[in-house]
């Protein structure tokens, strides 16, 4: 039964389409899809007096919702039924698709209500229950995204998921994809063994919290040393083309998320001596990011990340932390390097969010949608015919069509997306131009191109105000106040701390997350506030207090800091807790402590407290925030690209602490040391004689001790994209090879988690089709040690 199950999972993942988050700007319009459910709508379930906007979405849906809350799971016991959860958020296109397709579906919601209690959350109002069943997912096996599709037992626990399904049976070349219909109906057809169900259930619920658990179960004695953010630097493989992090194995291709947590801390790093490599890497990166189609260049701000490696083409959805980050983050870089391109994506990114993010007090609202008329993107791009008419004159038209890159469609192959095909001063150049006389030729025609784009059906504007998310944004508008002495910014920044501490807050000072109307009702603060709305909010009192010198926000940010060391600290081991002590118990109680495209709570709550401690001279601050940092000093040394905003903490500590800088080594006093994986490999080739029109080969592997490379199969799905593989070209053209890989020798990682490596001499043997020319074989490999993994190479081997 386990086995039936585990296949449908991965059926099930099979079907799930990346999660495409898209996104749309400006307006404060409605749901672009309100109109036509106005003339649809059916009668109302259990999610029509929500206060989210992402719910409500769901609110005339055949199938029966039910919000979170204890109502489900009660019904789910008394009438002995699984529970089908559904995880999404407002400004998610596949949500909508899945919206659309199958939710939308009478058959479809039919099946769901007779044989499930179906649970609906915005994972922007329950982050707590997004982490933990996301995490559930992973353990799986499975890529996580949304919507996060979740088969849980009454009690909570998860038996399997995906992502999205499309509604019926799909044939894709030889295989069948099984649509959700078939999924709901093999999912009851296996509920009649429930006691093997709820083992599995079980089974997942322990490798769920052992998950969650790992980066602070154990709290080595690894010293906070200067060591552990140099050691890290090389750990970071940053694209030398199009900057932004990838795998240099991969060719950089794929996503690219901004994730400011990694520039943010690479940047401060780049300030230090010796560091030129990584100030041209770190410049590269913010300069492809704002030339890049991932920028709006006409309404300002950032869309959520970029589909493909040169940041062209992205998923159009914007997001409040996004932005806010960003604006942060460009800050800095122009205090470090006063280039006037990063000071102009800072102003007109912060006009965005007055025109279009911000409420009449003064807060900020969370996200603007990716579709428009239900379709991606829409809002934002161009034809080539839209574009003439609109600019008229050939001499307005040449001139955009050169600086925004306008010519082959880059998007589904008839639209535009405006990007800068080069920096602007070089255009600006090429033109025979200023860069001021170039932006002054440019300001009346984009503004005839924002106008026109106006007036198209605008994406829908999640308006509910997140603490966490506001946090962030005072912090950008703070630093971007200091830094550019724009009175302005500092005051937007006061206004939005002003309200989420008088409109956010419950008589003892807690703070609440959200701050949103249900239909029909007025705006009230709602659900309890999360360890990173606490960060993040204090995070940007810290910043608006350096930008002002006011003391009441310093004051402020100790009010709240105390209530996080109450409420959410952990006395035993150090770090924070995700949810305060006395909040709605889940199967599993998390301490955040990855960096991803935001600062976990405890890597953004350590440098709180050490900045808290600095500007208070208390000690006590400042011990608590070294503590947090020591319960992560093993993930900083043996992941150190999942914690950036860990390892700025330290940085900032050792840097307050006046520790120098440790000298960088230099390859002329250690040239063995290794930099990459293929400096601890030797690789040896030998090839047959051609025999029946094939020709057999034998690649040698040396791994030098203590290291090891990845097996194939590593039997571990994290690993899939580290493991070895090889490949076989004739004149440089890859031609087909059977490959036959030895076993690997098994170890457990700290999860109990098991995988496969190859250490010491291992042959790889193989045949391909026999051509004339040169043979050479490429191998894949990673190379890591005693957790410290080398940056991965592609080998080519020859006779």
């Amino acid at each position: 039964m386990r086995s039936r199950l585990l296949a449908l999972a991965v059926l099930g993942a099979c079907a799930v389409v990346a999660s495409h988050p898209l996104a749309a700007d400006e307006p404060k319009g409605k749901d672009p899809k309100s109109k036509e459910k106005e003339k649809e709508k059916g009668k109302p379930n259990k999610l029509a007096k929500s206060s989210s906007p992402y719910l409500l979405q769901h609110a005339h849906n055949p199938v029966d919702w039910y919000p979170w809350g204890a109502e489900a799971f009660e019904k789910a016991k008394k009438e002995k039924k699984l529970i089908f959860l559904s995880i999404g958020y407002s400004a998610c296109h596949w949500c909508h698709v899945m919206e659309r397709e199958s939710f939308s579906n009478a058959e479809i919601a039919k099946i769901m209500n007779a044989n499930f209690v179906c649970i609906k959350v915005d994972r922007e109002e329950r982050p707590d229950v997004d982490d933990i069943y996301m995490t559930a997912l992973n353990v799986s096996g499975e890529q996580g995204g949304w919507p996060l599709s979740m088969f849980l037992t009454p009690e909570g626990k998860p038996i399997f998921g995906a992502t999205y399904f499309p509604p019926d049976d799909k044939k894709v070349g030889d295989d069948v994809i099984p649509g959700f219909k078939t999924i709901l109906k093999k999912v009851v057809e296996f509920d009649k063994d429930r006691d093997d169900l709820v083992k599995q259930a079980d089974r997942m619920a322990k490798a769920t919290i052992e998950a969650l658990e790992a980066n602070s179960k154990l709290i080595a004695l690894v010293p906070l040393r200067r060591v552990l953010v140099t050691d890290a630097l090389d750990m970071f493989d940053i694209d030398p083309v199009h900057g932004g992090t990838g795998s240099k194995a991969r060719m950089y291709r794929g996503t690219k998320f901004p994730r400011p947590p990694v520039w943010g801390f690479l940047l401060k790093q780049a300030q230090k001596p010796d560091s030129d490599d990584l100030k041209k890497r770190v410049a590269l990166t913010l300069a492809k990011m704002l030339e890049g189609g991932i920028y709006d260049h006409l309404g300002g701000g950032f869309h959520r990340y970029s589909t493909e490696r040169t940041w062209t083409v992205p998923h159009f959805e914007k997001m409040l932390y996004d932005n806010a980050q960003l604006v942060e983050l460009y800050s800095e870089a122009y205090a470090a390097d006063p280039r006037p391109e990063y000071k102009r994506v800072v102003a007109e990114t912060l006009a965005f969010i007055k025109r279009e993010m911000t409420s009449p007090d003064g807060a900020f609202y969370s996200a603007i949608d990716a579709d428009s008329n239900e379709k991606e993107g829409e809002f934002y791009v161009w034809t080539g015919d839209e574009i003439k008419k609109v600019l008229g004159t050939d001499a307005d038209l040449e001139l955009i069509k050169t600086v925004y890159g306008v010519g082959v469609p880059n998007f589904e192959e008839k639209f535009h997306i405006l990007r800068l095909p080069k920096a602007l001063a070089e255009i600006a150049k090429e033109q025979k131009l200023t860069e001021e006389q170039l932006l002054a030729k440019l300001e009346p025609l984009k503004k005839k191109l924002f106008e026109y784009r106006a007036k198209r059906e605008r994406p829908f504007l999640d308006t509910k105000v997140i603490a966490a998310w506001n946090g962030q944004m005072i912090a950008g508008y703070a630093k971007a106040g200091l830094v550019f002495k724009d009175k302005a910014y500092t005051a937007a920044a006061a206004t939005a701390a002003d309200f989420v501490l008088k409109q956010m807050r419950d008589k003892d000072g807690r703070l609440f997350r959200l701050h949103a109307a249900a239909p029909g009702e007025k705006a009230r603060a709602t659900g309890a506030a999360f360890l990173d709305d606490y960060s993040y909010m204090i995070h940007g009192l810290l910043n608006l207090h350096e930008a002002t010198g006011d003391k009441k926000w310093l004051d402020a940010a100790k009010q709240l800091t105390d209530i996080v060391l109450k409420w959410h600290g952990d006395g035993d081991k150090g770090g924070f807790f995700f949810t305060a002590s006395d909040s709605e118990k889940l199967f599993a109680r998390a301490k955040d402590s990855y960096d991803g495209v935001q600062p976990s709570g405890n890597s953004q709550t350590a440098r709180n407290l050490l900045r808290l401690g600095f500007a208070l001279k208390d000690d006590g601050y400042r011990d608590r925030g070294i503590r947090t940092i020591k319960a992560y000093a093993l993930g900083m040394q043996t992941t150190p690209t999942s914690m950036p905003a860990m390892l700025r903490a330290l940085d900032d500590l050792l840097d307050a602490a006046g520790t120098p800088d440790e000298p960088k080594p230099k390859d002329k006093a250690d040239p063995k040391k290794p930099k990459k994986s293929e400096d601890v490999v030797t690789a040896k080739l030998a090839l047959e004689e051609v025999k029946g029109g094939r020709r057999a080969f034998t690649l040698t592997l040396k791994v030098a001790a203590p290291w090891h490379l990845y097996a194939n199969p590593v039997g571990l799905e994290s690993q899939v994209q580290s493991q070895t593989e090889v490949e076989v070209f004739v004149n440089g053209k890859k031609v087909a090879a059977k490959v036959e890989y030895p076993k690997g020798k098994e170890l457990t990682d700290s999860t109990g988690a098991k995988y496969f490596v190859y250490e010491g001499e291992v042959q790889v043997r193989g045949a391909f089709v026999a051509e004339n020319g040169a043979v050479e074989v490429r191998v894949s490999l990673s190379a890591c040690k005693d957790g410290l993994c080398l940056p991965p190479s592609v080998m080519k081997v020859k006779e």
